[in-house]
Protein backbone atom coordinates (compact mmCIF):
# COMPACT_ATOMS: atom_id res chain seq x y z
CA UNK A 1 0.00 0.00 0.00
CA UNK A 2 2.26 2.75 -1.10
CA UNK A 3 0.92 6.52 -0.76
CA UNK A 4 0.00 8.93 -3.27
CA UNK A 5 2.05 11.63 -3.74
CA UNK A 6 0.02 13.94 -2.35
CA UNK A 7 0.06 12.12 1.30
CA UNK A 8 2.80 11.84 3.79
CA UNK A 9 5.77 9.76 2.52
CA UNK A 10 6.48 6.95 5.30
CA UNK A 11 9.79 6.57 6.67
CA UNK A 12 11.01 3.41 7.86
CA UNK A 13 13.65 3.96 10.88
CA UNK A 14 16.00 1.53 12.18
CA UNK A 15 18.21 2.57 15.36
CA UNK A 16 21.40 1.29 16.40
CA UNK A 17 23.15 -0.14 19.58
CA UNK A 18 21.54 1.08 22.71
CA UNK A 19 18.10 0.59 22.15
CA UNK A 20 18.03 -3.05 22.93
CA UNK A 21 17.38 -5.09 25.59
CA UNK A 22 16.39 -8.55 26.48
CA UNK A 23 13.08 -10.34 25.44
CA UNK A 24 12.71 -7.51 22.45
CA UNK A 25 10.08 -8.33 20.14
CA UNK A 26 8.84 -11.11 22.22
CA UNK A 27 5.64 -10.19 22.11
CA UNK A 28 5.37 -10.21 18.37
CA UNK A 29 7.59 -13.80 18.09
CA UNK A 30 5.05 -15.47 20.33
CA UNK A 31 1.70 -13.64 18.22
CA UNK A 32 2.67 -12.34 14.85
CA UNK A 33 3.95 -15.43 12.17
CA UNK A 34 5.72 -13.33 9.47
CA UNK A 35 8.11 -11.96 12.41
CA UNK A 36 8.61 -15.25 14.08
CA UNK A 37 9.45 -17.11 10.53
CA UNK A 38 12.06 -14.29 9.99
CA UNK A 39 13.35 -14.80 13.13
CA UNK A 40 13.76 -18.66 13.11
CA UNK A 41 15.23 -18.07 9.79
CA UNK A 42 17.51 -15.71 10.42
CA UNK A 43 18.87 -17.04 13.68
CA UNK A 44 19.45 -20.48 11.66
CA UNK A 45 22.17 -18.52 9.47
CA UNK A 46 23.00 -16.91 13.16
CA UNK A 47 23.87 -20.66 14.35
CA UNK A 48 26.19 -21.07 11.12
CA UNK A 49 28.20 -18.46 11.09
CA UNK A 50 29.16 -18.35 15.23
CA UNK A 51 27.50 -21.58 16.19
CA UNK A 52 25.04 -19.50 18.74
CA UNK A 53 21.77 -19.03 18.67
CA UNK A 54 20.67 -15.73 19.39
CA UNK A 55 17.38 -16.25 20.36
CA UNK A 56 17.97 -18.43 22.93
CA UNK A 57 19.76 -16.06 24.82
CA UNK A 58 17.47 -13.38 23.81
CA UNK A 59 14.18 -14.79 24.71
CA UNK A 60 15.51 -16.87 27.73
CA UNK A 61 13.87 -16.94 30.55
CA UNK A 62 16.72 -16.82 32.93
CA UNK A 63 16.93 -12.65 31.74
CA UNK A 64 14.56 -10.42 32.59
CA UNK A 65 14.17 -6.70 30.25
CA UNK A 66 15.87 -4.78 32.84
CA UNK A 67 19.10 -7.07 32.97
CA UNK A 68 22.20 -5.85 31.22
CA UNK A 69 22.38 -7.09 27.71
CA UNK A 70 26.15 -5.48 26.58
CA UNK A 71 27.61 -8.44 24.80
CA UNK A 72 28.48 -7.45 21.28
CA UNK A 73 28.50 -10.35 19.69
CA UNK A 74 24.74 -11.30 20.46
CA UNK A 75 23.51 -7.69 20.81
CA UNK A 76 24.62 -6.93 17.42
CA UNK A 77 23.16 -9.47 15.35
CA UNK A 78 19.94 -9.77 17.67
CA UNK A 79 19.30 -5.90 16.83
CA UNK A 80 19.76 -6.60 13.05
CA UNK A 81 17.34 -9.65 13.33
CA UNK A 82 14.64 -7.69 15.11
CA UNK A 83 14.42 -4.84 13.40
CA UNK A 84 14.67 -7.21 9.81
CA UNK A 85 11.87 -9.10 11.14
CA UNK A 86 9.36 -6.17 11.77
CA UNK A 87 10.11 -4.51 7.89
CA UNK A 88 8.88 -7.84 6.37
CA UNK A 89 6.22 -8.37 9.15
CA UNK A 90 5.07 -4.63 8.04
CA UNK A 91 5.75 -4.38 4.53
CA UNK A 92 3.00 -7.77 4.11
CA UNK A 93 0.99 -6.29 5.99
CA UNK A 94 0.71 -3.43 3.37
CA UNK A 95 2.83 -1.08 5.21
CA UNK A 96 5.25 -0.02 2.19
CA UNK A 97 8.19 2.34 2.88
CA UNK A 98 9.50 5.62 0.46
CA UNK A 99 12.78 5.59 2.66
CA UNK A 100 14.89 3.45 4.99
CA UNK A 101 16.81 5.78 7.63
CA UNK A 102 19.23 3.80 9.24
CA UNK A 103 21.30 4.93 12.34
CA UNK A 104 24.37 3.58 13.36
CA UNK A 105 24.01 -0.33 13.17
CA UNK A 106 20.48 0.28 12.33
CA UNK A 107 21.86 0.94 8.45
CA UNK A 108 22.70 -3.12 8.15
CA UNK A 109 19.04 -3.89 8.58
CA UNK A 110 18.13 -0.16 6.17
CA UNK A 111 20.18 -1.73 3.51
CA UNK A 112 19.26 -5.02 3.14
CA UNK A 113 15.18 -3.69 3.10
CA UNK A 114 16.04 -1.65 0.97
CA UNK A 115 17.40 -3.94 -1.60
CA UNK A 116 21.34 -2.67 -1.73
CA UNK A 117 22.41 -6.00 0.29
CA UNK A 118 21.44 -9.42 0.66
CA UNK A 119 19.71 -10.28 3.87
CA UNK A 120 22.18 -13.25 5.21
CA UNK A 121 24.70 -11.38 3.62
CA UNK A 122 23.97 -8.55 5.75
CA UNK A 123 23.48 -10.69 9.00
CA UNK A 124 27.32 -12.01 8.37
CA UNK A 125 28.73 -8.37 7.84
CA UNK A 126 26.52 -8.09 11.39
CA UNK A 127 28.22 -11.02 13.13
CA UNK A 128 31.54 -10.29 11.30
CA UNK A 129 31.96 -6.74 12.57
CA UNK A 130 30.60 -7.42 16.02
CA UNK A 131 33.14 -9.96 16.45
CA UNK A 132 36.34 -7.91 14.85
CA UNK A 133 35.09 -5.11 17.66
CA UNK A 134 35.32 -7.18 20.26
CA UNK A 135 38.57 -8.26 19.73
CA UNK A 136 40.28 -5.23 18.55
CA UNK A 137 38.20 -2.35 20.41
CA UNK A 138 39.24 -0.70 23.24
CA UNK A 139 37.27 -1.63 26.23
CA UNK A 140 34.30 1.46 26.69
CA UNK A 141 31.15 2.74 26.38
CA UNK A 142 28.36 5.46 25.78
CA UNK A 143 27.09 7.74 27.29
CA UNK A 144 23.65 9.59 26.06
CA UNK A 145 23.38 13.69 27.80
CA UNK A 146 20.33 15.80 27.90
CA UNK A 147 21.55 18.89 27.15
CA UNK A 148 22.56 21.33 24.39
CA UNK A 149 25.20 19.60 22.65
CA UNK A 150 27.39 22.84 22.65
CA UNK A 151 28.42 21.67 26.06
CA UNK A 152 30.60 19.04 24.55
CA UNK A 153 32.95 21.90 24.09
CA UNK A 154 33.67 22.28 27.33
CA UNK A 155 37.11 20.24 28.60
CA UNK A 156 35.45 17.65 30.57
CA UNK A 157 34.08 16.55 27.59
CA UNK A 158 36.42 16.95 24.76
CA UNK A 159 39.78 16.38 26.21
CA UNK A 160 38.38 12.68 27.33
CA UNK A 161 35.86 11.46 25.01
CA UNK A 162 34.42 11.93 21.43
CA UNK A 163 31.23 13.40 20.11
CA UNK A 164 29.04 10.07 19.07
CA UNK A 165 25.77 12.09 18.04
CA UNK A 166 23.47 14.73 18.19
CA UNK A 167 20.13 13.74 17.97
CA UNK A 168 18.45 16.69 18.70
CA UNK A 169 18.91 20.35 20.68
CA UNK A 170 18.87 18.83 23.93
CA UNK A 171 20.69 15.70 23.22
CA UNK A 172 24.05 14.05 22.37
CA UNK A 173 25.71 10.67 22.97
CA UNK A 174 29.45 10.91 23.97
CA UNK A 175 31.66 7.74 23.76
CA UNK A 176 34.90 7.35 25.66
CA UNK A 177 37.13 4.42 27.35
CA UNK A 178 35.42 3.18 30.71
CA UNK A 179 37.47 5.39 33.67
CA UNK A 180 36.99 8.69 31.61
CA UNK A 181 33.23 7.75 30.97
CA UNK A 182 32.63 7.26 34.72
CA UNK A 183 34.44 10.08 35.56
CA UNK A 184 32.57 12.65 32.98
CA UNK A 185 29.19 11.23 34.46
CA UNK A 186 31.13 12.10 37.88
CA UNK A 187 30.82 15.65 37.07
CA UNK A 188 27.51 15.40 35.12
CA UNK A 189 26.07 14.31 38.67
CA UNK A 190 28.02 17.39 40.51
CA UNK A 191 26.17 19.92 37.75
CA UNK A 192 22.78 18.08 37.92
CA UNK A 193 22.62 17.39 34.24
CA UNK A 194 20.48 14.63 33.24
CA UNK A 195 22.33 11.21 31.68
CA UNK A 196 21.89 7.47 31.15
CA UNK A 197 24.85 5.09 30.09
CA UNK A 198 24.01 3.04 27.44
CA UNK A 199 24.03 -1.17 27.18
CA UNK A 200 27.38 -1.53 25.19
CA UNK A 201 31.10 -1.98 25.78
CA UNK A 202 32.28 -1.14 22.95
CA UNK A 203 32.75 2.98 22.43
CA UNK A 204 31.17 3.39 19.07
CA UNK A 205 31.59 6.58 16.79
CA UNK A 206 34.89 6.90 18.43
CA UNK A 207 38.97 6.87 17.76
CA UNK A 208 38.64 3.61 19.87
CA UNK A 209 37.07 1.31 17.57
CA UNK A 210 39.66 2.28 14.62
CA UNK A 211 41.97 -1.11 15.23
CA UNK A 212 38.50 -2.91 14.09
CA UNK A 213 38.04 -1.35 11.03
CA UNK A 214 40.52 -3.41 9.10
CA UNK A 215 40.01 -6.70 9.85
CA UNK A 216 36.00 -5.88 9.30
CA UNK A 217 36.73 -4.33 5.67
CA UNK A 218 38.55 -7.13 5.07
CA UNK A 219 35.92 -9.78 5.21
CA UNK A 220 33.53 -6.83 3.28
CA UNK A 221 35.62 -7.33 0.35
CA UNK A 222 33.98 -10.85 -0.25
CA UNK A 223 30.18 -9.27 -0.35
CA UNK A 224 28.35 -8.44 -3.29
CA UNK A 225 26.20 -5.08 -3.19
CA UNK A 226 23.40 -3.71 -5.44
CA UNK A 227 21.76 -0.79 -6.27
CA UNK A 228 19.24 -0.17 -4.01
CA UNK A 229 15.63 -0.19 -4.87
CA UNK A 230 14.36 2.32 -2.35
CA UNK A 231 16.55 5.58 -1.57
CA UNK A 232 19.00 4.98 2.09
CA UNK A 233 18.97 7.90 4.02
CA UNK A 234 21.70 7.89 5.76
CA UNK A 235 22.45 9.74 9.19
CA UNK A 236 26.60 9.67 9.41
CA UNK A 237 26.09 11.57 6.40
CA UNK A 238 22.99 13.56 6.53
CA UNK A 239 22.42 12.25 2.69
CA UNK A 240 19.67 10.08 0.74
CA UNK A 241 22.08 7.21 -1.14
CA UNK A 242 20.89 5.27 -4.20
CA UNK A 243 24.47 3.81 -4.25
CA UNK A 244 26.92 2.77 -1.00
CA UNK A 245 30.15 4.54 -1.14
CA UNK A 246 32.88 2.64 -0.37
CA UNK A 247 33.73 1.63 3.62
CA UNK A 248 29.85 2.80 4.03
CA UNK A 249 29.26 0.11 6.77
CA UNK A 250 32.29 0.93 9.04
CA UNK A 251 31.69 4.17 8.07
CA UNK A 252 28.21 4.39 9.89
CA UNK A 253 28.99 3.11 12.86
CA UNK A 254 32.81 4.99 13.79
CA UNK A 255 31.76 8.79 12.48
CA UNK A 256 29.27 10.80 14.58
CA UNK A 257 25.57 10.24 14.06
CA UNK A 258 23.70 13.25 12.46
CA UNK A 259 20.30 12.27 12.78
CA UNK A 260 18.70 15.59 14.44
CA UNK A 261 19.90 17.13 10.86
CA UNK A 262 18.47 14.62 8.84
CA UNK A 263 15.40 14.76 10.12
CA UNK A 264 15.27 18.58 9.53
CA UNK A 265 16.57 17.92 5.94
CA UNK A 266 13.41 15.24 5.61
CA UNK A 267 10.67 18.25 6.95
CA UNK A 268 12.12 20.65 4.51
CA UNK A 269 10.74 17.83 1.89
CA UNK A 270 7.21 17.24 2.89
CA UNK A 271 5.52 15.68 5.18
CA UNK A 272 6.48 12.34 6.60
CA UNK A 273 5.61 9.36 7.93
CA UNK A 274 7.93 8.11 10.76
CA UNK A 275 7.57 4.57 11.68
CA UNK A 276 10.65 3.42 14.52
CA UNK A 277 11.21 0.03 13.85
CA UNK A 278 13.85 -0.05 16.85
CA UNK A 279 13.29 -1.91 19.63
CA UNK A 280 12.88 0.78 22.45
CA UNK A 281 10.99 3.45 20.31
CA UNK A 282 14.04 6.13 20.87
CA UNK A 283 14.46 7.33 17.29
CA UNK A 284 10.30 8.05 17.24
CA UNK A 285 10.91 10.02 20.40
CA UNK A 286 13.74 12.02 18.82
CA UNK A 287 11.56 13.06 16.12
CA UNK A 288 9.21 14.52 18.35
CA UNK A 289 11.69 16.59 19.90
CA UNK A 290 13.20 17.34 16.20
CA UNK A 291 10.14 18.29 14.31
CA UNK A 292 7.77 21.54 14.37
CA UNK A 293 4.43 21.66 16.25
CA UNK A 294 2.97 22.44 13.06
CA UNK A 295 4.40 19.89 10.99
CA UNK A 296 1.71 17.46 9.27
CA UNK A 297 4.22 14.39 9.76
CA UNK A 298 3.20 11.66 12.12
CA UNK A 299 5.51 9.56 14.33
CA UNK A 300 4.82 6.47 15.10
CA UNK A 301 6.55 3.42 18.02
CA UNK A 302 6.62 -0.19 17.76
CA UNK A 303 8.64 -1.67 19.84
CA UNK A 304 8.73 -0.96 23.51
CA UNK A 305 9.58 -2.34 26.62
CA UNK A 306 6.17 -1.73 27.95
CA UNK A 307 4.29 -4.53 26.54
CA UNK A 308 2.63 -2.78 23.93
CA UNK A 309 4.00 -4.18 20.81
CA UNK A 310 1.01 -5.56 19.34
CA UNK A 311 -1.11 -2.71 20.06
CA UNK A 312 1.41 -0.21 18.25
CA UNK A 313 1.94 -2.01 15.27
CA UNK A 314 -2.25 -2.03 14.67
CA UNK A 315 -2.04 1.81 15.09
CA UNK A 316 0.44 1.99 12.54
CA UNK A 317 -1.55 -0.10 10.34
CA UNK A 318 -4.77 1.91 11.07
CA UNK A 319 -2.90 5.15 9.86
CA UNK A 320 -1.58 3.92 6.68
CA UNK A 321 -5.21 2.58 5.82
CA UNK A 322 -6.89 5.98 6.75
Amino acid sequence: MRNDKSAASTVFMFSGQGSHYFHMGRELFESDETFRGWMVRLDDCARRLSGVSVLASLYSDDHDKGDWFDRTLLTHPAIFMVEYSLAQSLMRAGVVPDLLLGVSLGSFAAAAVAGFIGVEDALAAVSQQAQALEEWSEPGGMTAVLANPELFGDDVFSSRSELAAVNFASHFVISARCAELSEIEDSLRQHRIAYQRLPVSVPFHSRWIDRAEAPFSSFMRTIRFERGELPLICCQRASALLELPDGYFWDVVRGPIQFGAMVGRLEQEGPRRYIDLGPSGTLATFVKYQIAPTTRSTIHATLTQYGLDQKNVAAVLASVRQ
